[in-house]
């Protein structure tokens, strides 16, 4: 299938934009130390940063939602990584070049993440990501994705048809929610779920 010149690119934040898993990892682990366990691997976590703290938490603990501690865990890893959560973070390579070339072509670009915007609204200026067209957090909607209702609203605030933009995303859930929002869609090998 041919692509079409968008309009706009919107792009997903945490393994696509952004390396942010050694912030993720470095929350989840100081709840592992505070309970006399050793760090899990980096190698271990690096592949759940995409499901935050859920994804974390399973990786790290073997806890899942509804387990005994999980929410516990879960308060305390959220409380770390807002203390943190741009110590280590740094965009991809190559994304500073895009996001320039974009500009320099007058395409909007913006970010729709399914981060709270708790976290979403101060990490993204400290990793420079302060010049998006948009940003749309995984609470601005009442669905997150891959509920099509973010990418939606991204366009909304574009003031362009869904199907002028570009949806950018690493995770399996970035893939669905931009077809089902009618957007051309494209896997980012690089990120944390490249298998997508």
């Amino acid at each position: 299938m041919a692509l079409h010149p968008p309009r706009a690119i919107l792009f997903d934040l945490d393994g696509t934009l952004a390396d942010t898993a050694p912030d993720l990892a470095a929350a989840i682990n100081q709840l592992r130390i505070v309970r006399g366990l050793v760090p899990a691997p980096y190698e271990l976590l690096r592949p759940a940063a995409s499901a935050g703290a859920r994804g974390m938490i399973e990786a790290a603990f073997g806890l899942k939602p509804g387990d005994d501690d999980y929410e516990e865990l879960r308060i305390g890893f959220l409380d770390n990584y807002a203390s943190a959560l741009a110590v280590k973070s740094h965009l991809f390579d190559g994304i500073t070049t895009l996001l320039d070339a974009l500009r320099d072509n007058d395409v909007p670009w913006g970010i729709v993440t399914n981060k709270a915007a708790r976290f979403t609204d101060p990490l993204v200026p400290q990793i420079g990501l302060q010049d998006a067209s948009c940003v749309i957090s995984g609470d601005t909607t009442q669905h997150p994705k891959p509920h099509p209702a973010p990418l939606h609203e991204a366009a909304r605030r574009l003031a362009l048809a869904p199907q002028d933009c570009w949806y950018v995303g690493d995770d399996l859930r970035d893939i669905q929610a931009g077809q089902a929002a009618g957007m051309s869609t494209i896997a980012a090998a690089w990120g944390y779920c490249g298998n997508v």
